[in-house]
């Protein structure tokens, strides 16, 4: 999944823990209104009574303005409760790192609350505050079926609730959710200075500096900065709208759109010296040199390259023993991991959910969910066909014992090599295995199930074989930035492999007596190219998927029952399809779009190999 999605899910999911957390406090009053003077008015209001706990309520002091989760006011103390998606393990809280410093994942939360106390101790100076964060705990089980479902999430309406008559919603609210002290934390971050690009200075002068020039419209001069490549105002230089990041670096650096054309070190791939880098002026790619990078820039490749290596690769400098015509490929590498594979090849890939309520009783906070697989395979002789699939999204229906049960069934008949892109499918297999032991109702096959997963994940004599990390060993071209993920590199590898060209442009995906394929089938057959050889086949799924819509259909944002389309999406479309009230035709599309990508990324993996092995000419 990757990042975007999983924050979108975990955004989704923090609307869901948010009106949870409300039904711990079943007398709470919640300040609806969006307009920031009528807010502040409700809330004002509210707070002239002794005691009273407000969802939302509106503070307002000088140049600031906070909506605050949670508050609760008894007399002349008040708890600031802040209530956030992000799982919570009381017994590894994680709240600090081995050094002693607030972990990197925590700081955002807790200065987000200490801010807000900040705030709020203005407008009540007499006040005592005390600070809390309320998030899910991971590790406390659902104690009934369907505990997401209770929450349904609209982007028009945001989150209905349908609790079920006679659950004591109360208090199923306080065993999911955790109420943690953040004093220690927001005392720490309010009395020690708050770091940002190039300078420090305690919080409550950085915001009162900030909320001035915001008020004011002053512009604060910009810094190039490591952390600029993560700008959310980022977009490329020919897009409609502006992009904040070129603004800047423009501005910081004095440059224009031409110096941004040849890639800066905010490109370089997992490189851990980009700080050092801006700060030594080396902004540009063409500045940046290999011993930069790398403390031994001559160190050899044949074992295969190393980030470093991935990162001097980004640089254009491709050694000429390595160099397949503009791309690095190591054959040498690639036919001794080769050597270990068996035929038939096996090529899956699963699509999960990991949500911060859980689906069905027993399970807990982002335990996962596995509903869907697909998998092609590579015969001997070349024979390429989608051998099979599974998807489980009936509403209720848990699914990962009957996942674990038809991919057993897929791969149990010869003793060909497994292959998955990266480690996902490791780790899902193994919480499988483990939710089959530690069940006290157990299916009947739970030994041989149990059994099967052990002998294809980490050294099991069948252990999958992970293409990610042969990609990031073996193959690198400009066009991937060094990336190894699935849709990056199919990509490049269209464009470089001539037998890809030969075989994609024809109609034969689904023909009848072409390459088999169970969600692409067709008398005409499927062509992923065009005459040219060019295409990408993930944004033709996606025009694919639109174009396959009833007609007067439209996809639009704002619609639940959107195609999917994205990969990380699949996991918020199975949360979509767990709810009952959604139309047949809705369900059948989705589920219909869910087995059409799955099926693509496995024909993904398919051709990656295909591409490869034309590089040895086979």
């Amino acid at each position: 999944m990757a990042e975007n999605d999983f924050l979108a899910m975990l955004a989704e999911g923090g609307y869901q823990v948010g009106e949870l957390a409300k039904y711990r406090y079943p007398d709470g009053i919640e300040i609806i209104s969006k307009k920031h003077d009528e807010a502040e008015a409700l809330t004002n209001e509210q707070l002239r009574k002794e005691n009273v706990v407000l969802f939302e309520p509106a503070i307002r002091i000088n140049n600031f303005f906070i909506r605050i989760d949670v508050l609760v006011k008894r007399g002349n103390d008040f708890e600031l409760i802040e209530v956030k998606a992000k799982s919570y393990n009381p017994l590894d809280p994680k709240m600090r790192g081995s050094r002693g410093g607030i972990t990197s994942s925590m700081l955002p939360y807790l200065q987000d609350v200490a801010f807000q106390k900040w705030v709020l101790q203005q407008a009540f100076p007499q006040s005592s505050i005390k600070t809390f964060l309320m998030m899910p705990n991971k590790t406390k089980s659902a104690t009934v079926d369907r505990v997401n479902q209770m929450f349904k999430y609209s982007r028009t309406e945001g989150v209905i609730s349908r609790i079920p008559e006679g659950l004591d919603i109360k208090t199923l609210a306080e065993h999911l959710l955790e109420k943690v002290s953040a004093d220690e934390f927001t005392d720490e971050i309010l009395n020690t200075d708050l770091k940002f690009p190039f300078d420090k200075k305690p919080l409550n002068e950085a915001a009162v500096e900030w909320a001035n020039a915001y008020a004011n419209d002053i512009k604060i001069a910009p810094h190039a900065h490591k952390d600029c490549g993560k700008c959310q105002f980022k977009t490329t230089l020919d897009d409609e709208l502006k992009s904040g990041f070129h603004e800047c670096w423009k501005e910081a650096n004095a440059w224009n759109d031409q110096d941004f054309k040849n890639g800066t070190v905010l490109d370089l791939w997992h490189c851990k010296r980009k700080e050092k880098l801006i700060n030594q002026g080396l902004l540009k790619l063409s500045q940046i040199q290999p011993e930069d990078l790398m403390d031994d820039p001559a160190a050899s490749m044949v074992d295969g390259l190393s980030r470093a290596q991935r990162q001097v690769l980004q640089l254009g400098n491709i050694p000429a023993d390595f160099d397949q015509g503009g791309f690095f490929f190591n054959t040498a590498f690639f036919k001794n991991e080769m050597k270990n594979w068996k035929y038939p090849y096996h090529m899956i890939d699963f699509e999960t959910a990991m949500a911060a309520l859980p689906f069905h009783d027993g399970m807990k906070p982002y335990e996962a969910v596995a509903f869907q697989f697909s998998h092609h395979t590579i015969e001997a002789d070349g024979t390429v066909k989608h051998a099979g699939e599974f998807i489980c999204a009936e509403p209720g229906d848990f699914p990962n014992y009957k996942f674990a049960r038809a991919l057993k069934k897929e791969l149990e008949n010869d003793n060909g090599t497994t292959f998955m892109w990266s480690h996902h499918e490791n780790t899902i297999l193994t919480t499988i295995a483990k939710q089959i032991s530690e069940d006290p109702n157990a299916p009947a096959d739970a030994e041989g199930l149990i059994t099967f997963i052990y002998s294809i994940t980490k050294d099991g004599d069948r252990e999958m074989y992970d293409l990610c990390w042969l990609a990031e060993k073996t193959f690198f071209h400009p066009d991937t930035k060094a990336s190894t993920s699935i849709k990056k590199v199919l990509p490049a590898m269209l464009k470089v492999s001539q037998k890809l060209k030969n075989i994609y442009s024809q109609p034969i995906y689904g023909a009848p007596n072409g390459i088999k394929s169970i969600n692409f089938a067709s008398q005409e057959g499927f062509r992923w190219l065009n005459d040219n050889g060019q295409g990408d086949p993930y944004a033709i799924l996606k025009q694919y998927a639109k174009d396959a819509m009833p007609e007067g259909f439209e996809d639009s944002d704002e619609d639940e029952t959107s195609i999917i389309a994205e990969g990380g999406a699949a996991a918020t479309a199975y949360s979509r399809l767990q709810f009952e009230d959604l139309e047949d035709e809705a369900r059948t599309r989705i589920i219909s779009a869910l087995l059409r990508y799955c099926e693509l990324d496995t024909l993904a993996m398919v051709m990656i190999m295909q591409g490869w092995q034309s590089f040895i000419n086979i």
